[in-house]
């Protein structure tokens, strides 16, 4: 009726393997790194970052170098951390952007590099920088301009010389 001391010592190995294979596997799919690759940190302060969030890539020339590792707030600005890959050199002339890639709208930060020959180190902040592109902000100003346009044509209508011209007679 009890089971052997030999099955009881496979059922927990099969038990102890399944556990570590959910282990990996929710560390390799939640992308969480336990040992961070070697790098440096720089900071780059935008008016929006509007979805960005830690995590997120940071990409040269479309490679990624290095993610972003905080958020946060300074002088009433946005103000992120990037961890920057080592051997990734990132002079004081370029330009951080918040790019979206992809119909869903993925956020990342793209650094353009500038013709400066100072290299930055940890610790240093991008000054050039390109806040996020809003959609719903993009939509809002579409609106409102197309309405003020709508406006200036009435206000065509009630113009001095229109006033003055006689309406044409209808023909018979």
């Amino acid at each position: 009726m009890y089971a052997s001391r030999t099955t009881q010592f496979i059922v927990g190995i099969f038990a102890l393997l399944g556990i570590a294979a959910l282990v990996i596997l929710s560390v390799s799919l939640g992308k969480i790194s336990l040992f961070p690759p070697p790098g440096y940190t720089l900071f780059a302060s935008f008016d929006n970052i509007s979805g960005l969030k830690t995590g997120d890539q940071v990409q040269l020339a479309g490679v990624q170098v290095g993610k972003v590792v905080d958020i946060g707030i300074k002088d009433y600005r946005a103000r992120i951390a990037m961890r920057i890959n080592q051997g990734v050199s990132i002079d004081e002339d370029a330009i951080a952007a918040c790019k979206t890639s992809g119909l869903i709208g993925d956020k990342y930060v793209s650094i353009q590099l500038g013709p400066s020959d100072h290299v930055l180190a940890t610790g240093d902040t991008l000054r050039q920088t390109e806040s996020c592109f809003v959609l719903e902000d993009a939509i809002g100003q579409l609106i409102n301009s197309s309405g003020s346009s709508g406006d200036k044509d009435k206000d065509k209508d009630k113009s001095p010389s229109s006033e003055n011209q006689t309406p044409a007679k209808p023909e018979k």
